[in-house]
């Protein structure tokens, strides 16, 4: 545990969010997790591709990120792998993200699950859904600047 109880150590990346919203703002949150859902993150066993977060009566939950049960434990004492987990954040940050979720009709993606200091940790953002054109768009640039990479390299 050396080098994981200093450091950071990404477990899980929701790459697909990155293309499928424009990110506005991103906060780190911690979440509430039960013994073998810790177990099974510290094996990168977490997929954050379908999940969400959604505000409820001032608290924030983390819905349909799938973390895989654990294969030691006995199912008696394994979690249920899709189970609606509560984020810890601080409570201006949930106020504030009240008001750009309800008015602006905005979402909470989560984009990383990493250790810190021993501690799983989510990175979650606030986002707002790419038109296909935008999508389009994007896909266009990044290959331009494949293009312009490739020729500034061969002189």
């Amino acid at each position: 545990m050396g080098d994981q109880s200093d450091g950071f150590k990404i477990v899980a990346d929701n790459r697909q969010a990155r293309f499928q919203y424009e990110i506005l703002e991103t906060y780190e949150a911690g979440v509430e997790l039960k013994g073998t859902e810790v177990k099974s993150v510290r094996q990168g066993k977490a997929n954050l591709r379908d999940g969400y977060a959604l505000i409820r009566n001032g608290e924030a939950w983390l819905h349909n990120v799938h973390i895989s049960p654990h294969e030691t434990a006995s199912q008696v004492f394994n979690h249920e792998p899709r189970r609606t987990r509560k984020l810890l954040l601080h409570g201006q940050e949930i106020r504030k993200l009240i008001g750009q979720v309800e008015q602006k009709g905005l979402t909470l993606v989560p984009l990383k699950m990493y250790l810190k200091r021993g501690w799983v940790k989510l990175t979650i953002a606030l986002v707002r859904g790419k038109k296909l054109h935008d999508k389009r768009e994007d896909l266009k640039r990044r290959q331009s600047d494949r293009e312009i990479q490739r020729v500034m390299k061969n002189y």
